[in-house]
């Protein structure tokens, strides 16, 4: 399962590299861009005319979101390796490396390597950005990039390369600090077209000074113009995501506490003091030593908890409406992922219900639920696609966010609501869809997974890039057109709207058709704040 997820990255790079015009110029990993071929590459990759850099640039950011997104699973998948083979006493040497090992920790490297080279073309593609003078626009024959388009593109490539510090930190220092695997993969391997000493070229490269004071000019021009274009952070979702990126870059942070990003050439010294048994022990007590000194492994780092979080009342009165095969649509302003999906509702799943339900259904004996049993027994109902796959969590879990909707399919029917469940949970281990494309089956994503379950309903999709997609806020027109689906609960901002509601949330979405009882957006009633 891990080898299999670790490999479908080198797939999504090249992917990557064909839908991002920036990084279609090649780099070497260790090459900077010189100045005026920076310039040449952008007249090429942007155009003449400041109005082409505007358009093609918010095409480049949304390629680089996926990008982000690829490479936040890749870390998750190389932590969790590190992790299952602490627990197998493979790192310690109590048990050697299988075959499924040494393959797993080679395509990882070589995934890595991959996403690194897209990653570095990006941080590469602004650099010029940072010092325009009319003299090079002249010879060039180009209109001057405005001040908003230099702060965005220098924004993309300082997130790009603070990213990969991060990935550095999170990822490679763990197999770095470890004599073991450095030793074996540093190793040539001419099966996976692995070069001799991969690792310590990387450590070399990372504790480039040349790079870091690259990095140190990106950000003290963002932090000047992060004051001047407040305004424009607030609505541009482009801007927004990528200031989001940067604050929450672990890199960026320790910058500002240590003053340079020496740190990573010295790799990180509390590994050296950190056992194996201090890892058992954590893990064992549930903490992840990863995620507590990084935040989030998944770089789903929050700013806060969501509003409806550790709310008991909330809780119990949800749990007294739901029913198998509701809908459930999350916002979460305060996580990197709600920057990615446009519109008002950020994530969707499917609530497949209690052990009591599925047995009315008669569907608790079916072959698809028997595997789901003990998870189902232990609350976690909720089947939803995240990054690292189609999973089952509880509905605590779930309610760390700021939004929620209930949708209720409008025409109740038992044997309709049994095949959704059924279709639901045959979606859990399913690995995330980067493309976003609601006619291939074998990868989802979350409202894919809608898509997927609710077969016999007509769903509004749009198509970008070629292929048809949907959003929750697709999903939420359901309801909000009267066309098939009832809104059973809404809260916002950690508030249940108790008058109304489905006018409030058509509003929020920038819906002007919403099927209501009248124009009064209702009172809304404080839920234990």
């Amino acid at each position: 399962m891990m080898a299999k997820g670790l490999r479908s990255l080198s797939l999504l790079g090249v992917l990557m590299v064909a839908g991002c015009a920036m990084v279609q110029p090649v780099l070497q990993p260790d090459e900077l861009i010189s100045a005026d071929e920076c310039w040449k590459q952008t007249k090429t990759v942007y155009g003449a005319s400041d109005g082409s850099v505007s358009s093609v640039l918010s095409r480049n950011v949304e390629s680089f979101k996926l990008l982000v997104e690829q490479s936040l699973v890749h870390r998750e998948v190389a932590i969790d390796t590190i992790q299952q083979l602490l627990d197998e006493g493979k790192i310690e040497g109590k048990k050697p490396l299988s075959g499924q090992d040494l393959d797993v920790l080679n395509a990882g490297l070589m995934d890595h390597l991959t996403l690194r080279s897209n990653l570095y073309a990006v941080a590469n593609a602004h650099s010029c950005w940072l010092k325009p003078s009319n003299k090079t626009y002249q010879r060039l024959a180009m209109q001057p990039i405005s001040e908003e388009s230099r702060l965005k593109g220098t924004m993309l490539s300082l997130s790009a390369a603070l990213f990969l510090y991060d990935n550095y930190l999170m990822m490679t220092s763990l197999y770095l600090e470890n004599g073991k695997l450095r030793r074996f993969l540093n190793e040539r391997d001419p099966a996976y077209d692995k070069g001799r000493n991969e690792l310590e070229r990387l450590a070399v490269s990372y504790n480039s000074s040349k790079k870091r004071a690259i990095v140190k000019q990106a950000i003290r021009y963002y932090e000047q113009q992060r004051k001047t274009f407040s305004a424009q952070m607030e609505k541009d979702r482009d801007l927004a995501y990528l200031d989001v990126l940067i604050r929450q870059s672990h890199a960026y942070n320790m910058l500002h506490a240590s003053g340079g990003l020496g740190f990573v050439g010295r790799r990180l010294a509390f590994m050296a003091t950190v056992t194996n048994d201090d890892l058992l022990k954590l893990k064992n007590d549930g903490i992840n030593l990863f995620s507590s000194l990084f935040g989030n492994t998944m770089g789903l780092v929050e700013t806060r908890r969501g509003k409806l979080y550790n709310q008991p009342e909330v809780y119990s009165r949800l749990t007294g409406k739901l029913q198998a095969g509701d809908i459930l649509l999350e916002k979460t302003p305060f996580r990197l992922t709600d920057k990615l999906i446009p519109g008002h509702w950020g994530h969707a799943a499917i609530w497949v219900g209690t052990e009591t339900e599925l047995k009315a259904l008669g569907i608790w004996d079916d072959p698809a639920v028997l595997p789901y049993h003990e998870q189902i027994r232990a609350g976690r109902s909720v089947v939803e696609a995240l990054r690292s796959g189609v999973k089952m969590n509880t509905l605590q879990h779930f309610l760390n966010v700021d939004d929620l909707a209930v949708l209720r399919d409008s025409r109740p029917d038992g044997k309709a609501q049994g095949k959704r469940i059924i279709l639901a949970l045959k979606q859990v281990g399913k690995a995330y869809d980067f493309n976003f494309d609601v006619e291939t089956t074998d990868k989802i994503v979350c409202s894919e997974l809608v898509y997927t379950v609710y077969t016999d309903m007509a769903w509004p999709t749009e198509k970008a890039l070629g292929r048809y997609t949907i959003s929750p806020d697709n999903v939420a027109k359901k309801a909000v057109g009267g066309s098939g689906l009832d809104l059973v609960s809404f809260y916002h901002d950690g508030m249940e709207i108790s008058d109304h509601p489905l006018e409030l949330m058509g509003r929020l979405m920038g819906e002007q058709d919403v099927v209501a009882g009248d124009s009064k957006i209702g009172r809304l009633s404080r839920v234990n704040l």
